[in-house]
Order: structure tokens, then C-alpha cells, then sequence
């Protein structure tokens, strides 16, 4: 019998960070400039040091994200609702402190916080599938179908 040989963790690691920035690039423009009112200036600022975190946290919001899914059920619903709070819980307390650091103060920092917590709620199931597709053409499985499964 044939032993399977998982995937060096770097694959992983690459394909996590590049949906992540990919991804959240493009939604965090939209939310720092249209809800809360950043100027380009800003955005520019959050999306510079936003990238240069996802770096280093793209690979432990997979695992995380993968851990939550873990305790979804087998319909979409299920699915929807751990996706949100998986993403919802790891990423908007990262967003707070980018928009803060990049300049945004008072009622447009609660705004754009506010705003994210409800794009991470509303994103959340299309990044997991997103993230899914990512890994699919590194060649690595999805995450989150098994429980406990770290995915690599």
C-alpha cells in the first residue's frame, strides 16, 4: 500500500497568505475609503502595513479558520455561520489596529470598524471558499472538512 505524503507546510503557508492578501487588499480599500472616509492617503498607509501583516498571519488564520470549521455541520448554513465567526473573530481586532495606526480616529474608526465586523460576517463563507479554491491549485486540500485537521 502506498503511504500519502502531505505537502511541505511552505505550500501551505503560501497558498494562505496569498488569498489573504489577494483577498482582503481589494475589501479593505472599499471599506478604509467609501465607509470610513479615509482619505487615499490613509488607505494607502492601512493597505501597506495590512499586507505586511497578512504576511506573517495568512498562514495562522488558515490553521485557526480550519480549527472553527472543524465544528460546522454538513449544510450551507452551518457552514456560513462558523466561515463569519472564524473570520470575524481573528481578523477585526488585526483591522482595528490598522485603521487606527493609519490615521483613522473617532466616529470613522468606529465606523470602519463597525464596517469590517459586518464585511467579515458577510465575507466570511465567500473568502473560506476563495481560500479553498487557493489551496485547491496549490495542490493542497481544503481546509476545514476534517475535524482537527491542520491541512497542510
Amino acid at each position: 500500500m502506498r503511504k500519502m505524503r502531505l505537502p511541505h507546510p511552505s505550500r501551505a503557508y503560501l497558498a494562505d497568505t496569498l488569498a489573504l492578501v489577494l483577498f482582503f487588499t481589494t475589501t479593505g480599500v472599499i471599506n478604509e475609503r467609501w465607509v470610513a472616509g479615509m482619505s487615499w492617503e490613509q488607505v494607502l498607509h492601512a493597505r501597506l502595513i495590512g499586507g505586511a501583516l497578512m504576511i506573517p498571519v495568512g498562514r495562522p488564520y488558515g490553521m485557526w479558520r480550519d480549527w472553527v470549521m472543524s465544528h460546522a455541520g454538513d449544510t450551507r448554513v452551518s457552514r456560513v455561520h462558523w466561515d463569519s465567526l472564524a473570520l470575524m473573530s481573528f481578523q477585526v481586532p488585526i483591522y482595528a489596529g490598522i485603521i487606527a495606526i493609519s490615521g483613522a480616529t473617532g466616529w470613522g474608526l468606529v465606523r470602519g470598524v463597525l464596517g469590517a465586523a459586518v464585511m467579515m460576517l458577510v465575507l466570511g463563507r465567500p473568502y473560506g471558499a476563495f481560500l479553498n479554491g487557493v489551496r485547491r491549485m496549490f495542490g493542497l486540500a481544503p481546509g476545514g472538512e476534517k475535524p482537527m485537521s491542520l491541512n497542510y
